[in-house]
């Protein structure tokens, strides 16, 4: 099952349900803010995705965290961070089931569903 990770009032989340719906993906939509999202789940997407690809450093919620969070932000503490702070990751994030991805380009969309 395909599952959609992101916040319902994101551009980029609606384009890419927009996308998925009018290819006919079936997928199921996960809001990190309503159905949440725990520690250990975002430490499996640190080892498959990365770190630096995971969190989006030019988002508010970047921002607006403190400098001690900011300057010891790692591999190690990073699941706790993100796990509090969810709009941390880059969206959204498409999980097929085999390969997960970030963001949305409706031709990466494309060659992933076909």
């Amino acid at each position: 099952m395909t599952t959609l990770y992101g916040i319902k009032n994101c551009d980029t989340v609606k384009k890419a349900r927009t996308w998925l719906e009018q290819h006919k993906v079936d997928y199921h939509f996960h809001d990190f803010r309503a159905d949440g999202l725990t520690a250990a789940q975002v430490k499996t997407w640190i080892t498959e995705i990365g770190l630096e690809t995971l969190v989006n450093k030019r988002s508010t919620t970047w921002k607006e965290l403190d400098e001690a969070t900011k300057n010891n932000f790692n591999e190690i503490n990073a699941a706790a961070v993100i796990s509090e702070n969810p709009t941390l990751i880059k969206r959204p994030l498409l999980d097929t089931g085999k390969q997960k991805y970030v963001g949305f380009k409706d031709t990466e969309y494309t060659h992933i569903f076909n």
